[in-house]
């Protein structure tokens, strides 16, 4: 799992910097799915492989990984291992299979409790199951070179949960929904073992060499604020905790996405994240009253504005970095992934936007504090 070879030393550790509250240069970026099929190169690829098969297989992996990094040269600071949420399920003895124009779907989906017995596996080795992601992330941190970071992810446990229930995609999660409402201990129990294949799969993909993690409750503003509390909130927590502690001096930052949980972001800012990734809902000014500069902010312009053409990819943009601040505290990132048919060219522009706004505003923030300065000393 991990690698004899020492990585090659970091150039660019912005976003670490950020995680850890420290003072940056400008805001640093990245983007959500930014390997992924708004990109010819990508598309190319699937064509002559599975999309699973590509998560599978170290070297593709890491070609993917890659792709972004190489065509926005010197424009994203950090890359993220190019991999799926469902590696989980699948792991855990599910057959997930991607299926072109329509997404994710399991062929046989957990029914009611009593399939848990039936389909999962009791104990699930992250080393044999999942060696093909760690063996891609050591792969992709020996290719970067130190050019930029290396994220590695799951999804949360309520969200894997649901894919789980639903079989795939769903407007309603009304049968993930009916589990947690009819069978509540039975539900926690699935979230408990998903959980516990969470933790092993993290601290794995930081041993072979991830300098940050990120959870994706993707399906999280699904829930209310009391059922959050209830069903996400709890193994959100466990896992930044048992994460942390099984890494002890090798933990890295960890970042928190719950799309759509809105009224959870107090929460989230103190249970053991250093980021909180927020979606396009939230102002920077109520985002920052309610951390208080607890936790390192990340987003969150809407991925639909790159739809929208220079003028109002610049002023989103622009509105973003300034509004968040791009000196402590803040990444800048969409508020949720980048979509399939976004133009190269309209993420290229997003991106010299935040670096641009981003060290005017360093710039002037520094004026500021000279002219503050000699006022003092007049």
């Amino acid at each position: 799992m991990t690698d004899t070879i020492p990585f090659p030393p970091l150039k660019n550790d912005l976003i670490l910097r950020a995680a850890r509250g420290e003072k940056t240069e400008r805001a640093p970026v990245w983007v959500m799915r930014q390997a992924g099929r708004y990109l010819p190169e990508f598309r190319a690829e699937r064509v002559e492989n599975d999309f699973f098969k590509i998560c599978r297989t170290p070297e593709l992996a890491t070609k993917v990984t890659l792709q972004p990094i190489d065509r926005y040269d010197g424009l994203l600071d950090a890359s993220i291992i190019f991999s799926d949420i469902l590696v989980i399920p699948q792991a855990l003895g599910m057959t997930v299979e991607m299926v072109p124009g329509k997404g994710p779907h399991f062929p046989n989906p957990l029914v009611v409790p009593a399939d848990m017995a039936v389909q999962l596996k009791e104990k699930v080795d992250v080393n044999k199951e999942l060696k093909y992601v760690f063996d891609a992330i050591t792969m992709t941190r020996h290719a970067l070179d130190g050019r930029v970071p290396l994220i590695g992810f799951v999804g949360a446990p309520w969200t894997l949960m649901a894919y789980m229930i639903e079989g795939g995609g769903s407007k309603t999660l009304s049968k993930a929904k009916e589990w947690i409402f009819k069978h509540p201990k039975e539900s926690h129990e699935l979230l408990s073992r998903i959980t516990d294949v969470c933790v092993d799969f993290l601290v794995g993909q930081v041993h072979a060499g991830a300098q940050m993690l990120q959870v994706f409750e993707s399906w999280g503003g699904e829930l209310g604020p009391h059922d959050f509390e209830h069903f996400s909130l709890p193994y959100l927590a466990q896992i930044a905790k048992r994460v942390k502690t099984e890494l002890g001096e090798k933990a890295v930052p960890m970042c928190v996405f719950a799309k759509g949980s809105w009224y959870a972001i107090e929460r989230l800012s103190v249970i053991g994240y250093e980021i909180v990734s927020l979606d396009w809902t939230h102002t920077p000014e109520s985002a920052k009253a309610i951390t208080q500069g607890r936790v390192t902010l990340q987003g969150n312009m809407d991925p639909n504005v790159l739809y929208g053409g220079d003028e109002a990819i610049v002023a989103a943009a622009t509105r973003m970095v300034r509004g968040f601040g791009s000196t402590r505290r803040y990444i800048a990132n969409l508020g949720h992934g980048i979509l399939p048919t976004v133009p190269v060219e309209a993420m290229e522009l997003f991106l010299k936007t935040v670096h641009r706004v981003g060290l005017e505003f360093a710039a002037e923030e520094k004026a500021a504090e000279m002219a503050n300065d000699i006022k003092i000393i007049g």
